[in-house]
């Protein structure tokens, strides 16, 4: 009994002790606490420092040099030397400037057009990854990296449309940078910029993906840039964006900026895209894109209300080339895309880039909609023509015509001289003669010279068809409106 007593007792005391220890560990000294904070900071700062201790050898600087003989007066007029100068050295440019006599006799001399960017080498044998606007047109071209080697190089192949270059550097075991997957880049990584702004080589800053499939900036032809705040500047342009393993998920292209300078929003072409130009510059100098043949308009609510979709989704297909792909499959005006090869379409971007990284000869599967009702339309894609531009506006002399109040238009017959005049057929429309201000035809960019050719998807020839075609819609009309070469379709609403 006294022994059960003993051992009771014994194990109360350890129970209490455990207790004891356990509330000490749970309610550990504030010091304890920031230290773990610290050291959770100091593993999060050697990883950046890791990541980039292994990518910038890889990292280069590039100079460019372009002769440009022309009278010195006369550069300056058309290029604003001054002003371009100014902006960058400050008023105490201008006033140190030496003053040139003004002669128009003045001989021609060459002058010497320089600028920098960075790249990044992809290739131990030297071939680099940077942007055309870097190397465009530039009649000497120098590599220096950055152990301080510099290197004489030359272009493999470049690509406007989506600012994308190749070039070459001689020599081998040269550091390499490997390539990742952009398709994979999530809004709110972190990613980390290293380039060349105002040539300060080796510059790395850090921030996150702020956005992916940006378009629309009017950079290049094909946009689908990777946005991001790690800080880009002047210089930064052909470096790589790397995301935390140390890959380059994309090339530093651009930024928005009013004075130059960073603000928090820079622009990267992802890798996927420059991969795919990459290994056509390599085999063939130059990129050849796949081409369908549609002028195409993203559907926004008013066009989805008056195509009778369920919601707004896909891509309107305004106009079909003849001869082209799209028109050999059978689409047609009015048709609208929802996915390729059963992926869902986001805009007119999504659409234009997926074709143009398909090879000529390949045959892919539409999903569309016409007149309501679902279907599949198989396409066999050709090579994009070497003439091949985007859609534009032709803006032209206003005619008078009778006023239509409610949507803003004046229009005119289409009389054999007016189309002489602006480059249509008898009988093809109505001409748009004039636009008033803030009108719904305003609203949706109808411009003076622009043709009618459908009202409410009826086909008009003539000022009566039109009117007759009006009577059919409510508070809305559909037009197909062209422009130049080009036609459109857009909704107009008004008050009844």
């Amino acid at each position: 009994m006294i022994f059960e007593k003993r051992t009771l007792a014994r194990l109360r005391l350890t129970a209490a002790c455990f207790i004891s220890f356990c509330g000490l560990a749970l309610s550990a000294p504030p010091q304890a606490a920031a230290q773990d904070d610290v050291l959770a900071l100091e593993r999060s700062s050697k990883a950046f420092s890791s990541v980039v201790k292994k990518a910038g050898p890889a990292v280069v600087y590039i100079s460019v040099e372009k002769n440009i003989k022309r009278d010195s007066r006369r550069f300056e007029e058309m290029f604003g030397a001054d002003e371009f100068l100014r902006r960058f050295f400050g008023d105490q440019f201008q006033q140190q400037r030496p003053q040139q006599p003004q002669s128009p006799q003045q001989p021609q001399r060459p002058f010497k057009r320089q600028g920098a960017g960075s790249g990044f080498i992809i290739s131990p044998d030297g071939l680099i990854l940077t942007n055309n606007h870097v190397v465009e047109e530039a009649d000497k071209i120098t590599v220096k990296l950055a152990d301080k080697r510099e290197f004489n190089a030359k272009v493999v192949g470049t690509d406007p449309q989506s600012d994308v270059a190749l070039i070459k550097i001689e020599g081998s075991n040269l550091p390499t940078l490997p390539l990742g997957n952009s398709n994979e880049l999530e809004v709110g990584e972190w990613v980390i910029a290293i380039g060349s702004p105002f040539e300060l080589s080796q510059s790395v800053t850090v921030g996150v993906v702020s956005a992916t499939g940006r378009n629309k900036i009017g950079i290049s032809e094909y946009e689908n840039f990777i946005q991001t705040d790690a800080a880009i500047n002047l210089g930064n342009s052909g470096g790589p964006l790397l995301n935390i393993k140390g890959q380059a998920v994309g090339i530093n292209t651009a930024i928005f900026s009013g004075s130059g300078g960073n603000i928090g929003i820079g622009f990267a072409i992802p890798i996927n895209m420059a991969k795919s130009i990459e290994e056509q510059l390599r085999s063939h100098g130059k990129v050849i894109r796949g081409w369908l043949g549609l002028i195409i308009q993203d559907v926004d609510d008013n066009l989805a209300q008056s195509f009778g979709l369920g919601k707004t989704e896909g891509i309107l297909v305004s106009e079909v080339t003849s001869g082209s792909p799209a028109e050999k499959a059978g689409l047609k005006q009015g048709d609208v895309v929802l996915a390729l090869n059963g992926s869902t379409l986001n805009d007119v971007s999504d659409l234009r880039n997926r074709i143009a990284m398909i090879a000529p000869g390949t045959a892919v599967t539409l999903d569309i909609i016409r007149d309501g009702r679902k279907q599949q339309v198989s396409v066999l894609i050709a090579e994009q023509p070497s003439d091949f531009s985007e859609g534009g506006k032709s803006k032209m002399k206003q005619q008078d015509g009778s006023l239509m109040d409610k949507l803003g238009l004046t229009l005119q017959e289409l009389t054999p001289e007016l189309a002489e005049q602006f480059g249509y057929s008898k009988g093809q429309g109505v001409l748009v003669a004039e636009v008033e201000a803030n009108s719904p035809a305003d609203n949706v960019g109808i411009e003076p010279g622009q043709l009618i050719e459908e009202v409410n998807r009826v086909r008009v020839r003539s000022f009566s068809d039109l009117k007759d075609a009006l009577k059919k819609g409510g508070s809305q009309v559909l037009l197909k409106v062209r422009a130049g070469e080009f036609s459109r379709y857009v909704a107009l609403k008004y008050e009844e």
